[in-house]
């Protein structure tokens, strides 16, 4: 297990300005490191990090490395990366962001560890603002910006509990060892590293199986990919559900209900109503998110008053689900690829009743081709279905998946839809198509959040001018 070097260490980051690396250099900064690193391009993110005293460099090149002790990188980081070579040439110390991750979380004597497909970031951020509210004082490594602290992504209070965002996507959770895990639900996903779902558990199982340190995790007995595990591990587990309580889960939430705004349930513990929970955050996915947090906060000892506080005001993640109002009308921006995720999104959004337009950009051709009946279906409840050109994300095409292949599979099963390959293009087609009273919800990352913000500037620009 890899321990924290020496204080004296300076530590670059590669890829800074991404939101797990960001959060990783931010509790570095916390315990007192000399923190470089470089990107791409400014953001908030290296904006916030350059205040806390980084030094934040746009552009890859080996100069940057000067005066550097540890590099650090991220599966994103490809082998041609200038400074990644140099740092090899250079003889220097490299490490993975999993990790420092993994350092930083056994720094902690409790350290709560979330895996899975969806809602990881989420279910975090709720099980840190549970504790937060009970009193707890909780550290957190997130890779999403919370809304209930400022907007940042990490925080190191020096208390004894952590709450980290483990990713799964590329194998990397065997080098963080949290004592408490909780996998919310696991489907096939990150295509261009695993062969299939077998394959994502058998990973995940292994990595439990070789923490020394683990001591319960948390699953959701809703869902079959999670729920496959439990036979498989050897500490304890508590099973928490929504619609298959009756299966007996330990933490259970009845009649639960959720439209486009927020949802409700009531909480159970062991057969025992605790009481009526309001989640402030739209759908039911987000019930499962907060009844996966209620069940960890139950068993660090928060009751169900302060539970029930929490929920009610806590606020998610910035781009999950984020909805701005413009003109009459509702745009609506959210981080999510996977069409499962894409699916639980529109169902919450089609409570509105308003009219829906979609607007995606497909991720990997590993994904579509995978995936395709899935995103066939996820896309049912919009009325109108906006993709433009896939990202490919340095993968090798696959033949016969493309785009307009992914549009047609999704035609195939109704639903109207549109094929802008050129996002530039897509700004003056929806200003001239959305009506007031009308919402369009946003998949996919940075750049289709930009379009939306400059649409609903547009919008309120235009109606300003006309009154």
């Amino acid at each position: 297990m890899y321990e924290l070097p020496p204080l004296t260490t300076r530590i670059h980051l590669l890829g800074i300005g991404g939101i797990g690396v960001s959060g990783v250099a931010h509790a570095l900064i916390t315990r007192g490191y000399r923190v470089s690193g470089s990107d791409v391009r400014e953001s908030q993110l290296t904006l916030g990090l350059r205040a806390r005293g980084a030094t934040v460099t746009i552009g890859h090149a080996a100069k940057n490395l000067d005066d550097v002790d540890l590099v650090v990188v991220s599966t994103a980081i490809p082998a041609s990366n200038p400074e990644l070579i140099a740092a090899h040439e250079r003889g220097l110390e490299v490490r993975h962001r999993s990790e420092l991750l993994g350092a930083l979380v056994a720094a902690h004597p409790v350290a709560i560890g979330v895996i899975g497909t969806h809602g990881k970031g989420t279910t975090s951020a709720a099980i840190t603002w549970l504790l937060e509210t009970a009193g707890k004082n909780p550290s957190f490594i997130i890779g999403g910006l919370l809304d209930n602290f400022a907007k940042t992504n990490a925080r190191l209070t020096g208390g004894d509990i952590l709450v980290a965002e483990v990713d799964e996507s590329d194998g990397s959770l065997k080098n963080v060892h949290p004592t408490l895990a909780v996998i919310n639900n696991l489907e096939a996903d990150h295509l261009n590293y695993y062969e299939s779902l077998a394959h994502i558990q058998d990973t995940i199982v292994l990595a439990l199986a070789n923490n020394p340190r683990l001591q319960r995790v948390f699953i959701n007995a809703d869902d079959p990919g999670a729920r496959a595990l439990i036979p498989r591990l050897s500490v304890p587990v508590t099973t928490f559900g929504r619609v298959l309580a009756e299966r007996g889960a330990d933490v259970e939430a009845r009649a639960a209900a959720a439209d486009f705004v927020s949802g409700h349930f009531v909480l159970a513990h062991q057969g025992k109503v605790l009481g009526e929970v309001g989640v402030s955050l739209p759908g039911l996915h987000n019930l499962d998110n907060a009844l996966a947090a209620s069940s960890v906060a139950l068993h660090l000892g928060v009751g169900s008053a302060d539970i029930a506080r929490a929920l009610g005001t806590f606020k998610g993640l910035e781009n999950r689900f984020t909805v701005v109002h413009a003109a009459g009308r509702v745009i609506v921006k959210d981080y999510i690829s996977h069409p499962t995720g894409i699916r639980r999104v529109l169902e919450a959004a089609k409570t509105s009743g308003k009219k829906t337009t979609a607007v995606f950009k497909p991720y990997r051709f590993t994904m579509v081709s995978y995936l395709q009946d899935d995103y066939a279906e996820a896309f049912h409840d919009a009325d109108h279905t906006i993709i433009t050109d896939l990202y490919p994300a340095g993968e090798v095409p696959i033949p016969g998946i493309d785009t307009e292949f992914l549009c047609n599979k999704i035609r195939a099963r109704g639903p109207r839809v549109t094929h802008i390959p050129e996002m530039h293009d897509i700004v003056p087609y929806l200003l001239g198509l959305i009506a007031k009273d009308e919402q369009v919800v946003f998949f996919g990352g940075d750049d289709l959040f930009r379009l939306a913000d400059q649409i609903a500037a547009e919008l309120i620009a235009r109606d300003e001018a006309a009154r």
